[in-house]
């Protein structure tokens, strides 16, 4: 690795790895979990609120409650913001549980459905990207809540490029917080053998702007793909683009 190298990436020449994370950034699914939380959370509120209920909004209340959250803490998160409390339950509890994991496993089957039906389309640039990072030496690693990360990325055949994966399953095997918690990032930055200031976090969600600010890493770079690039500066980014091909001038 360069300082060319970097210079090309539009990374600081202190960089020796690069953390993104899945949804939103390297695959188009961001919409898709939107979509499945609107459904879980809007049958729910309907049925405790009736004719009063007030809807999920699939832009704001997904941005700023579940985006880049553990599934169980954004189920917390939201219905806190209405003022509602449930049962926590178990991870084993049913799709139609009234408890944090039950509406947490419904959401999951949903999401599922989606991406059976619908199939799961990567964000090109973002593969383009990791590929000349890995071309370049700089080693990478997944960072994602989610618990579905390997399959998605079997679905894509992009495994081969990440040397660490750290997910939903990793997350609950060795008890790390998730977003905006720093701990996956820092794990995944000790597995691939790297200092966190020697490490760029890519992330389009605020609480993985507050995780990587919060972990102390080199370069967090936010992916704009909803318009709140004021929103991911403030939380921390040290620069925003749109897509990750701005980073190579080819954007």
């Amino acid at each position: 690795m360069t300082t060319e190298s970097t210079t090309l990436l539009g990374l600081p020449d202190t960089i020796q790895a690069c953390l993104f994370d899945l949804d939103g950034v390297v695959t188009r699914t961001a919409l898709v979990h939107a979509a499945a939380w609107k459904e879980t959370f809007d049958a729910f509120l309907r049925e405790r609120d009736g004719g009063s209920f007030r809807p999920f909004d699939a832009s704001h209340d997904y941005d700023e409650y579940v985006d880049g959250l553990p599934r169980a803490d954004g189920v917390r998160t939201f219905l806190a913001s209405r003022g509602i409390e449930l049962p926590e339950g178990t991870t084993d509890d049913p799709p139609d549980a009234r408890t944090v994991h039950g509406l947490g496993n419904r959401k999951n089957a949903l999401l599922l459905d989606r991406i059976r039906s619908q199939g799961v389309e990567p964000y090109e640039s973002t593969l383009r990207y990791i590929e000349t990072a890995r071309a370049h030496g700089l080693r990478t690693a997944i960072v994602s809540s989610s618990a579905n990360t390997l399959a998605v990325l079997r679905s894509l055949d992009a495994e081969r490029l990440f040397d660490v994966r750290i997910d939903g399953v990793v997350a609950a095997e060795r008890r790390l917080p998730g977003k905006p918690r720093p701990d996956t990032f820092l794990a995944a930055a000790a597995d691939l053998g790297v200092e966190p200031s020697h490490a760029a976090v890519f992330e389009d969600a605020l609480a993985g702007m507050d995780a990587g600010r919060s972990g102390r890493f080199g370069y967090v770079v936010g992916v704009d793909r909803v318009g709140q690039a004021d929103a991911l500066y403030a939380h921390g980014a040290d620069i925003v683009v749109r897509d990750l091909a701005e980073l190579t001038g080819s954007g």
